[in-house]
């Protein structure tokens, strides 16, 4: 593939990534971490405060909440609708956890910044999934507030 046409591939207009943060209310984030240092919990953070419902998905016993919301073993488990599922895990695990999304009724496959696989877009896509790879909700909710000030010093 050109190095053009790999640039484009995951290219979402500002109304497609627009409507589906408009759209979504529940949120499952595959691969939430309880640590504060790491970008998920960042994002699980910022989402939650702007009011999505959070539903963090982590497979280690030992976290059972993260900022007081109950952690789910499994997107299996989850015992209500799921409108996306965004993905936190390295791009191996992407189409599985697209067949997973699939199997829960979710409406979106979203997956985090670095985090892509053709393959698992186009089986979440043919299932009637919209699919958003290699991009972060949290930054794109900001997006159209935020303006570069080039002019400033360093």
């Amino acid at each position: 593939m050109p190095e053009a046409d790999i640039d484009r591939r995951y290219d979402y207009t500002p109304e497609y990534l627009a409507g589906i943060l408009r759209s979504v209310k529940t949120i499952a984030m595959v691969g939430a971490s309880a640590d504060k240092t790491k970008f998920s919990y960042g994002v699980l953070r910022v989402l939650h405060e702007i009011g999505y419902d959070m539903l963090p998905v982590n497979p280690s016993p030992d976290v059972t909440k993260i900022r007081g919301i109950k952690v789910w073993r499994s997107l299996e488990e989850i015992d209500r609708p799921v409108d996306m599922v965004e993905v936190f895990r390295p791009s191996e695990e992407l189409y599985g956890i697209a067949e997973q999304a699939i199997a829960v009724g979710a409406k979106v496959l979203w997956g985090q910044i670095g985090v892509y696989d053709d393959r698992a877009a186009a089986l979440a896509e043919d299932a009637g999934l919209k699919v958003v790879m290699d991009r972060c909700p949290k930054i794109e909710l900001f997006r159209p507030f935020w303006k570069p000030r080039l002019d400033l010093p360093i």
